[in-house]
């Protein structure tokens, strides 16, 4: 049977991932998320220098083709072996992780709405909004406390990519998307009103 897919997209910070996981043990049947972090392109051939000047914030910065393969399989309800990304090093682990498609996959992600390949594929499509003040103070706590980043590395990479490609290239995908909720309020909020266009499309596509 396939899964029904969610797709949650928006800027670095704010707060895709914290939905996402509050969402998976909300919904009505075993769930799963799937992160497009782990589909960035294998930089093993270049030196740790060369990868970490590597614009991450950019979609090119995604192996496109291992992800739309994948979420394909993912969505005919196929199990994937999913690589396993290293952000210590910014390499891709030799060793992959199988990944068995559960009733429900959350994919998320900052370019889970970008590609139309996968837009396609997904059942309902959220997008996360949130300022940039408080994106940047998340992703700074974050970087900092569980990648032993400094501070001004993660400032440094903000103003220099992150927060140039969000406008580029992520906020934009808001409007392919089917509900738009702000990353500040509570996530019961979030969760219940996620929940009801779920169970409104699951009612539309039976």
């Amino acid at each position: 049977m396939s899964p029904f897919l969610i797709a949650i997209a928006g800027p670095s910070g704010a707060g895709k991932s914290y939905l996402a996981h509050h969402l998976a043990t909300s919904l009505p049947a075993p769930a799963a998320v799937l992160s497009l972090d782990s589909y960035y392109r294998e930089l093993n051939g270049l030196n740790y220098a060369a990868r970490c000047g590597v614009n991450f914030d950019h979609p090119n910065a995604l192996d496109k083709l291992l992800l739309v393969d994948q979420i394909r399989d993912v969505a005919a309800g196929h199990p994937i072996r999913r690589p396993v990304y290293q952000f210590d090093t910014h390499s891709r682990a030799p060793e992959s992780e199988a990944f068995v498609p559960p009733p429900f996959v959350i994919l998320e992600g900052i370019f889970a709405l970008y590609f139309e390949e996968i837009r396609s594929l997904t059942d309902v499509k959220i997008f996360v909004e949130t300022p940039d003040g408080l994106c940047f103070h998340r992703r700074l706590e974050r970087d900092t406390v569980e990648r032993e980043r400094s501070v001004e590395s993660v400032t440094e990479q903000y103003s220099a990519t992150v927060r140039p490609m969000a406008l580029e290239h992520v906020r934009p995908t808001a409007a392919f998307s089917d509900l738009v909720l702000s990353g500040n309020r509570p996530i019961s909020e979030s969760v219940s009103e996620v929940l009801a266009l779920i169970h409104a499309s699951a009612l539309n596509k039976g």
